[in-house]
């Protein structure tokens, strides 16, 4: 595979030499930027071309920051850094022993708390780089290797986790079920793993207190073992299952506390900010619940299945709208088309780094379908 190998150049020759031998070594392509020759672009524009073309980004960090270029703002190496997170997985190695420069530091802080699972230690000399980047690429190989990844068959794996829909002619507070699988497919947790109480009380916790909050603390919960998943549940509220594979699935009320008595049972309406508001919450506790799981990144990629349930009696409103007529609207009166579930695939990480357009790219289908109805 294609290895781009992201550093500071200058002073920095040694350390990218032994990056180089230990990708050889292993037989795989190297990517750097001494390689690159004479090109219509730009030096800026083909480290860039280069970092999109590698399957694995190494990034060598240690104690200059480098020159910050006028049209990013940022370091070459912090600029290859930030156009491959989102979309590659990311080795990071970073030089022990030196002073760093302010903005070296400060950058360092970055990539460590950025993605724990992808920090592999520090290093002294070169031999020791080399040595730690061997074994990385190697356990990268190792922890990839379960199986291909075919997107199609993760998000039907996806849409499967889905319970079925309960929409029918009695009208139900509406609920938002999220689904989300991880690749390629294999298992996460083996079943003593999923039966720790220690799981359990991770996941009830960070329900309970991390911001945005999944579980209502005036409410109880219960847990248990359904098949190979793990459940915890509060009444009339949320549920969140977690299966061997690192499989969620999310139940999060759309009824806000505020609207409940009002109409039949709540608004005449799904209020699009809540909708949105959910999804961001499911797709903040899934990014946790994976590092939480799988902190070595085995599963690189994500599908998404959403649905919105017991809303067929609901039309679809801004919140500016119903605020301007809370006490009007069209009822419907269920027992419809059931709707399919919209899905979307990403690279694990826009979990955490472009999550605000994840939950925009569930919610615009999900709005297009209950207008169409």
């Amino acid at each position: 595979m294609k290895i781009f190998i992201s550093s500071l150049i200058r002073g920095f020759e040694p350390f990218r030499e032994a990056a180089r031998s230990a990708v050889t070594t292993l037989r795989h392509e190297p990517v750097m930027a001494e390689d690159f020759g004479a090109q219509p672009n730009s030096p800026q524009v083909a480290c860039l071309q280069g970092v999109r073309s590698a399957e694995l980004v190494l990034l060598i960090l240690g104690e200059q920051y480098g020159f910050v270029q006028g049209t990013s703002g940022v370091s070459p190496t912090h600029e290859e850094f930030l156009e491959a997170r989102d979309t590659k997985p990311v080795l990071a190695f970073v030089q022990e022993g030196i002073t760093r420069d302010a903005q070296q530091t400060k950058f360092v802080s970055e990539v460590q708390g950025w993605q724990q699972g992808y920090f592999r230690g520090g290093f002294k000399t070169a031999e020791e780089l080399k040595d730690l980047i061997t074994r990385a690429i190697h356990d990268y190989q190792l922890a990839h290797a379960a199986a291909p990844l075919d997107i199609a068959v993760l998000t039907q794996s996806a849409v499967s986790l889905l319970p079925r829909a309960r929409n029918g002619n009695s009208v139900q507070s509406p609920v938002l079920n999220l689904a989300i699988t991880g690749g390629p497919l294999q298992r996460i947790l083996r079943p003593a793993e999923l039966e720790d109480r220690k799981l359990v009380n991770d996941l009830h916790q960070h329900a309970l207190f991390s911001e945005p909050r999944l579980f209502d603390s005036t409410k109880g919960m219960e847990s248990d073992i359904d098949g190979a998943a793990l459940y915890l549940e509060q009444e009339g509220g949320a549920r969140i299952q977690l299966d061997e594979q690192g499989g969620l699935v999310l139940r999060l009320p759309l009824e806000r506390q505020s609207r409940r008595g009002h109409g039949f049972g709540g608004s005449f309406a799904l209020i699009q900010e809540t909708v949105v508001e959910q999804l961001t919450a499911g797709i903040a506790y899934a990014d946790w619940a994976l590092d939480r799981i799988d902190p070595t990144q085995k599963l690189t990629h994500v599908s998404i299945a959403a649905r919105i349930d017991a809303s067929e009696h609901l039309g679809w409103r801004t919140q500016a709208e119903d605020d301007a007529g809370p006490n009007s609207g069209t009822m419907g009166f269920g027992g419809g088309e059931e709707k399919p579930p919209v899905a979307v695939d990403r690279p694990r990480p826009a979990l955490r780094f472009d999550a605000a357009n994840l939950a925009e790219d569930l919610m615009v289908p999900l709005r297009r379908r209950r207008k169409n109805k």
